[in-house]
């Protein structure tokens, strides 16, 4: 497998996961950047715990999973009922204090970054083959869950309150254990994404976790469109994609690129590409013709 499709397929499902990570606490009217701090947090630990202290990254991506989501479920006793503004506010501090904490923690690189992470794998092609069938298996079983969440009293639920949170509350919603739930569960994903994007390209660094991540998946988000889970995974390859075609001089310009899509499709299309309604339709003929093979 050449270089470049290898990163285009990782970092795709990279950007697919934490679209997710990001789409579900969003069901809520939640969006909860702590995602990409957790993406830094966990992200520098595992390369610490495989660099620093011998661990595999076999051993290394579970504690990593595991620390997203213990900051994000003691983060949600507070923010688990936040209105979506308060929120936002304590994703963007936290992703300052992360960066700040590592800019000044000798141990991980501090601005030098870690380099030279061991392969996950015997050899570079075992490392890439590794990275991306687990990428993919984890885009299947999480898309998995998130289809099942959509589909059961709890997705119901989130919509409820994603309309009216008084309308809601009023059917019975516990919306401060619904948000916590979505909260703990993207920010554990985040945390296991952390530790897996380092290790693509072997090696941590803060210009990894910069803002332009947080405008990058809300773009994906909001251009897919933000009511089902189905278009991030058509507008992730898509827009990522889409700079790989530029030459190098207007590739350079993609976060500009991606603000400019981002407000035309919510100027002239709020819902985006792929709204609950086309999904819908697609599904009941998906479904009118398997009872026709039948």
């Amino acid at each position: 497998m050449s270089l470049p499709l290898y990163y285009f397929l990782t970092v795709t499902a990279i950007n697919i996961l934490m679209s997710w990570a990001l789409y579900l606490p969003y069901r809520v009217a939640h969006l909860h950047f702590l995602t990409v701090a957790n993406m830094a947090i966990s992200g520098y630990l595992g390369g610490w715990l495989v660099q620093g202290l011998g661990f595999s990254f076999w051993a290394a991506l579970p504690i990593g999973l595991a620390v997203g989501g213990l900051i994000g479920w003691a983060l949600s006793l507070f923010i688990g009922d936040a209105p979506t503004f308060a929120v936002v506010i304590v994703g963007f501090t936290f992703i300052y204090i992360s960066r700040t904490v590592i800019e000044n923690t000798p141990a991980v690189g501090s601005t030098m970054g870690m380099f030279g992470l061991p392969l996950v794998a015997g050899s570079p092609d075992a490392h890439r083959w590794a990275l991306l069938a687990l990428l993919y298996a984890l885009v299947l079983v999480v898309g998995f869950l998130i289809h099942r969440f959509d589909h059961s009293r709890l997705g119901r639920a989130a919509s409820a309150v994603f309309v009216d949170k008084d309308l809601a509350t009023s059917f019975g919603v516990d919306i401060k254990k619904l948000g916590r739930l979505l909260q703990v569960f993207s920010s554990t994903l985040a945390g296991g994404c952390g530790v897996i994007y380092g290790f693509l390209y072997r090696s941590f660094h803060l210009d990894f976790f910069t803002f332009h991540l947080v405008g990058l998946f809300m773009t994906i988000i909001f251009v897919g469109g933000y009511a089902t889970m189905w278009g991030v995974v058509v507008a992730a390859p898509a827009l990522y994609g889409l700079t790989l075609l530029f030459p190098p001089a207007v590739a350079s310009w993609r976060i500009v690129i991606y603000g400019a899509i981002l407000v035309a499709v919510l100027v002239l299309k709020p819902e985006g590409f792929i709204t609950r309604r086309l999904v819908l339709t697609i599904e009941r003929l998906l479904s009118s013709k398997r009872k026709k093979i039948l």
